[in-house]
């Protein structure tokens, strides 16, 4: 089975990397690790251009960013190896629109299942805002498992 574990370092996410450890996928699947962190526009506002303080602002968020994917796939990445030594994992950490990429990478590791936290966002909010877990549920080709946290209020 191949199966992509899409998290952001929100405790939500730490419910999915638990979920997944209990499911004790078989030492043939295959888990991708996802971060996409999202960085502010500048095409359109001349930022991209404009160097100096603005475009050197825009560079370290874009770092930092990177850095803390790296270190919450790593973190993950760790915690289901000491669970199961056998299981092939590997991780990336992308920039973009969570959902598309988060789909895209699914389609391009023919995924079998794609497993992500809740949001635990009421109706109202999921309305206004949309929701990652809700766009992948209705829009992925595989299974889609959304990992709640029952304890959460």
């Amino acid at each position: 089975m191949k199966i992509i574990l899409a998290i952001d370092g929100s405790d939500f996410s730490k419910v999915a990397i638990h979920e997944l450890i209990k499911m004790t996928p078989s030492s043939k699947s295959e888990i991708h690790i996802i971060n996409v962190y999202e960085v502010p526009k500048t095409t359109g506002l001349g930022l991209h251009t404009m160097g100096g303080r603005i475009g050197n602002y825009i560079e370290e968020i874009r770092s930092n960013a990177k850095k803390l994917g790296n270190k919450i796939v790593s973190e993950a990445f760790d915690k289901i190896k000491t669970e199961n030594k056998a299981l092939t994992i590997t991780t990336s950490v992308v920039s973009g629109l969570p959902k598309k990429e988060i789909l895209e990478k699914a389609e391009s590791f023919d995924a079998d299942l794609i497993v992500v936290g809740s949001q635990g966002q009421g109706a109202f909010s999921r309305l206004l805002l949309g929701s990652v877990s809700r766009y992948l549920a209705t829009h992925a080709k595989c299974s889609v498992m959304i990992v709640k946290d029952k304890d959460a209020k």
